[in-house]
């Protein structure tokens, strides 16, 4: 038996035979050509081509793990369309009189390396994205279909990298776990495997050679760590740690329906978060109690234009409607950071997670607020809808939203346009207002902690940065400690406090939440009902004792 140890994406276990993943990258030459106007069509005719296959990629991914997470083939698809892109295929075309496939090859080389020499995190992790949508326009002129696995049964997939489009794109009965040599916890991969609920580990330190392709293995996903060819003694061990996992899994849908009341009478407000309206079907699959993060931000990124009033609001009304009376929690315009919208043309910032993003923006930018604010009000009339302000750092900007808020109202009183009375919270994710949240709880409804940015402003760690992943502590004390003063600063005031964060979904911190008076937790739907089994098996008060 040999053991290789790797780092967790995703929980479980996974007993299978190895395959290794196959890129099948080609190996292009450079040809001399006389007609440059032929080599030019082909190029366009490859982009049309690659273009409908990303579409049909990201169907099935919203299909198989929400729009939020298939965004990315979008994204894709705009790449493929950059007019930097196609400018420098077209020149190296015609300059050096050369085939389509060179100058794919590279521009793309020239591009990921532009990227990957970049300061800011989320511009070095498009490299690996313009070499995706290089190689599959490659594939396309070479006349090949994407490299995938040939498998007539489940197997562990073992692989240098795995991108987002070769992931989706995998028989999902077919794959039991995925192991990689390199890759981030933070990836787009990282991201699906969570979402697809796939055991998955990255940074692997395993060879990519016969020694382990078509032998048996175990991935535990909790330990991080992958045997290959198992003992007898571990084998089952691990079966009966998977059988476990099962009769867990099996016994957890037999809590749909309950209400979120631990054994002491304390009842928690447990709710999904979401990316778009499209998310719902799992948010009701997986009997959430309302929605405690809508991304609104998600319909300003799939546009090539500002979203108008009628679009945001027939978005937010299908929600409210869908949702029957439970509560949605929709966050307001969180571009910027990691998020960009090209529309938007925001200058390049040396450290934009702490720059024009979120709130600034909207008070910076009424006009645009205010479309969005006349979406929401009007939308409230259809449901149980709630208003959420992300990065506030003080006081005097929730006064500034609510003088925006009665101008809204104003005019739709005026146009003699019906909206309800949604309530309104802010986000809490920035020591600042953790520090002031008794004087911000006295001007909101609701607190909902960012845990995820909360954590990195509080360490002073990129959250994107893989070379900080041994030292970004989301248990940390200080974080645990403001997390704690802001439900009592809360609760004080009389509002409610919540989590929204990635910390939200960790069962690790799910009774010690609860110990701290915590009133709601919003969570990736497949979470709900692993916490609600925490909550019905919890007394606080004795916890608290």
């Amino acid at each position: 038996m040999k053991t290789y140890y790797g780092k967790s994406v995703f929980n479980g276990v996974a007993i299978g035979k190895i395959s290794i993943y196959q890129k099948g990258e080609q190996q292009v030459k450079r040809v001399k050509v006389e007609d440059t106007e032929h080599e030019k069509k082909r190029y366009s005719a490859a982009v049309e081509q690659a273009t409908e296959e990303l579409q049909a990629l990201y169907e099935k991914a919203v299909k198989e793990v929400g729009e939020a997470n298939a965004a990315i083939f979008e994204i894709h698809q705009m790449m493929l369309q950059d007019d930097d892109y196609k400018e420098s295929v077209e020149n190296i075309i015609d300059s050096q009189q050369v085939n389509a496939e060179y100058a794919v090859a590279a521009t793309g080389d020239n591009f990921s390396q532009m990227f990957a020499a970049m300061d800011d995190e989320y511009m070095r992790g498009r490299a690996a994205d313009v070499k995706d949508i290089s190689e599959r326009l490659l594939n396309v002129l070479g006349g090949k279909s994407k490299a995938g696995m040939d498998t007539e049964e489940p197997v562990i997939i073992l692989a240098d990298d795995l991108a987002p489009s070769e992931t989706v794109q995998m028989n999902k009965d077919m794959v039991l776990s995925f192991v990689t040599v390199h890759g981030s916890v933070n990836s787009h991969t990282a991201i699906l495997a969570r979402t697809m609920s796939i055991p998955a580990l990255i940074g692997t330190d395993i060879p990519l050679d016969d020694t382990v392709d078509g032998k048996l293995a175990i991935v535990d996903g909790s330990k991080g760590i992958i045997y290959v060819e198992p003992d007898e003694t571990t084998l089952s061990e691990m079966q009966e740690k998977q059988k476990g996992e099962q009769e867990q899994k099996e016994l957890l849908q037999t809590l749909k329906g309950k209400a979120n009341i631990t054994l002491d009478g304390k009842e928690i407000k447990l709710y999904a978060n979401i990316g778009n309206s499209k998310d719902l079907a799992t948010v009701i699959q997986n009997d959430a109690g309302g929605i405690g993060l809508f991304r609104s931000e998600f319909l300003y990124l799939e546009k090539d234009d500002y979203p108008t009033e009628e679009e945001q609001f027939a978005v937010y009304k299908t929600v409210a409607e869908t949702m029957a009376g439970k509560q949605v929690i929709i966050r307001t315009l969180d571009i910027g950071a990691d998020k960009q919208c090209d529309y938007f043309q925001i200058e390049r910032e040396d450290n934009p997670a702490m720059g024009y993003r979120a709130i600034r923006i909207c008070l910076d930018r009424p006009e645009v607020f205010k479309t969005q604010l006349r979406a929401l009000f009007r939308a409230s009339a259809y449901g149980n809808l709630a208003i959420m302000y992300p990065m506030i750092t003080s006081v005097w900007e929730v006064k500034k939203i609510k003088e925006i808020v009665e101008e809204v109202k104003k005019e739709l009183t005026e146009q003699n346009i019906a909206f309800g009375s949604p309530s309104q919270g802010i986000m809490i994710e920035t020591p600042a207002a953790v520090m002031i949240s008794r004087e911000l709880a006295k001007e909101v409804e609701f607190f909902s902690i960012g845990t995820n940015d909360l954590t990195q402003y509080t360490l002073a760690i990129d959250r994107q940065n893989t070379k900080l992943d041994d030292f970004y502590d989301a248990h940390h004390p200080a974080v645990l400690s403001m997390i704690r003063m802001v439900i009592e600063n809360a609760h004080k005031e009389g509002i409610w406090a919540g989590i929204c964060g990635e910390l939200g979904a960790d069962l690790d911190l799910t009774q010690e939440f609860l110990a701290m008076g915590i009133d709601e937790l919003s969570v990736s739907p497949g979470r709900i009902l692993p916490i609600r089994k925490i909550i019905l098996e919890t007394n606080v008060e004795e916890l608290k004792k």
